[in-house]
């Protein structure tokens, strides 16, 4: 069973979210939090597997929330395009994916399992034009070993990096570059150690700060 927690400020939309969740048979709801310091303390209480974030909450928003789970829980982050200022950082705080307020059912059950298993929700759609769209603002360099990562990276390493950092799935990996799945998670695997990125999110503002790919 996937553990998920629920936060959100919208009571309506909690429990909406909850009879979805818990009609799937591999899915079971184990909280639901109205603000960022709840979600906090159901997290450390509930130890649920995925943290369905909203963004703007009282008390404490889904931002500062994710930096104090992030290392307990994965967290899906909910997001419109609207809220396009708290994307990058929200990737920084720790966000394991992020999923549109208007997505459909199944978008959202899939996401759950996605970010559960350990990937990192990217999809072209939402993430990488919204990062596209913060490497435009002048920004804080946080990961300051990224630099030093990308002078150990080989040809092959750099150009995989590049393709995670435009949306692509490990699939998808696979057939551009006509290796096998298992190659791509080898691959995947020397960037994020060589990098100290935690996860995939992390290999994207890899490539962006570290000038592998600009915005268009």
């Amino acid at each position: 069973m996937i553990r998920v927690l629920i936060a959100d400020d919208q009571a309506l939309l909690r429990g909406s979210f909850r009879l979805l969740i818990d009609s799937e048979d591999d899915l079971f709801v184990v909280g639901e939090a109205a603000d960022g310091q709840q979600a906090v303390t159901l997290t450390r209480t509930e130890s649920p597997d995925v943290v369905l974030m909203d963004v703007r909450m009282p008390e404490m928003d889904g931002i500062t929330a994710t930096k104090q789970i992030a290392g307990d829980a994965r967290v899906l982050i909910l997001t419109t395009f609207d809220l396009d200022e708290y994307v990058y950082s929200a990737l920084r705080a720790g966000a394991s994916g992020f999923l549109l307020k208007d997505a459909p059912p199944d978008d959202l059950l899939k996401a759950i399992r996605v970010v559960a298993s350990g990937e990192t929700l990217l999809a072209p759609r939402v993430t990488t034009r919204l990062i596209a769209e913060f490497v435009r603002r002048p920004v804080q360099q946080v990961f300051q070993q990224v630099f030093q990562g990308l002078d150990t990276l080989t040809d092959r390493e750099r150009e995989v990096l590049t393709l995670i950092a435009h949306g692509l799935s490990n699939a998808e990996l696979s057939d551009q570059l006509q290796v096998s799945p298992g190659t791509v998670k080898t691959h995947i695997g020397r960037l994020l150690a060589k990098l100290q990125a935690r996860d995939r999110a992390q290999l994207v503002i890899a490539a962006y700060e570290g000038g592998l790919v600009t915005p268009r």
